[in-house]
């Protein structure tokens, strides 16, 4: 399999003041010294960094760091996607090792998402001191967590992840929209890497303007979630979802609007997979409880 977790994920923003004030005090997370000048960065572990704010002007999206677990992987991987015709741009030396890898590679999905391709970590063993007291995340070879694109455009985009990066298949949601009986509703695909986590990218069939439908971090206790629901509460910010138990992947998590206007799933309980003893589903329940959606807000 080419891609062994989800890294970290790039952002742009034009107040580094509001995702600070978002990311310590309602996430919980460290920040980090950024390796971009003006931008802000955050840990969740022992790695540098797993989230990145550079300046912009905008806010939403940047890309998906997704590592590959070799150098021979990388190599293999950049090729085939050439063959097929992908776009890929190697970066440079200073641009690997400001995002704490080795080698680096960007290319984009059918719908224009961006994907940074790497190989080799960097760790600086610093401990992570949550900022407000979060035991810890679950991370380590499962990588930081799973992210959510945005497609118009399912089928290709499933070929790109599947066909060209080698993320299998573990299921899919469908969601009827409406009572009609021929309602073709409402798909997301969801996609592992070469670790247990149920899911390190998933393809959502519809449009979204920040250019990410969510990002997951996974944290140790229903506790650790617990708290961070009442502090998004105190707030202000924008419950996208409570506290529900999703069916598939069976994470207890709340739903929160970031400053980039993508939302952040904070769970826990996250199922981790024997893949040699699983098949792949079809759900027609996107949570077993909870999890009211409310997609307006700010």
């Amino acid at each position: 399999m080419a891609i062994a977790s989800l890294g970290y994920v790039v952002a742009q923003t034009r107040d580094t003041a509001a995702w600070r004030d978002f990311a310590t005090g309602v996430l919980g997370l460290m920040e980090a010294p950024s390796p971009t000048p003006g931008g802000i960065a955050f840990r969740i572990d022992d790695r540098p960094f797993r989230l990145l704010l550079e300046p912009g002007a905008r806010e939403g999206f940047v890309a998906a760091g997704l590592e590959c677990a070799t150098e021979t992987i990388y190599a293999a991987t950049l090729r085939q996607l050439r063959t097929a015709g992908v776009a890929v741009t190697e970066a440079s030396a200073a641009e690997a090792t400001a995002r704490a890898t080795h080698a680096l590679a960007r290319c984009a999905d059918p719908d224009g998402n961006t994907v940074e391709l790497y190989w080799g970590r960097f760790q600086d063993y610093a401990p992570f001191v949550s900022s407000a007291g979060i035991s810890h995340f679950v991370t380590g070879d499962m990588g930081m967590g799973h992210v959510v694109f945005p497609t118009t455009k399912l089928a290709q985009s499933h070929n790109f992840f599947a066909t060209l990066l080698g993320l299998h298949d573990t299921d899919q949601v469908t969601l009827k929209l409406s009572p009609e009986p021929d309602d073709p509703g409402l798909t997301v695909r969801f996609l592992h890497a070469d670790n247990p986590r149920h899911h390190s990218v998933a393809l959502a069939e519809f449009p979204q303007p920040s250019g990410l439908v969510h990002l997951m971090l996974e944290a140790a206790t229903i506790d650790d979630v617990g708290r961070a629901y009442d502090r998004a509460l105190r707030a202000g910010a924008h419950i996208s979802a409570t506290l529900g138990r999703h069916a598939n992947d069976r994470m207890i998590s709340f739903y929160v609007r970031s400053p980039g206007g993508f939302d952040i799933e904070f769970g826990c309980e996250g199922w981790q997979v024997d893949w040699s003893k699983f098949t792949p589903t079809t759900s027609l329940v996107d949570s077993i409880w909870g999890h009211t959606w409310n997609f307006g807000g700010a």
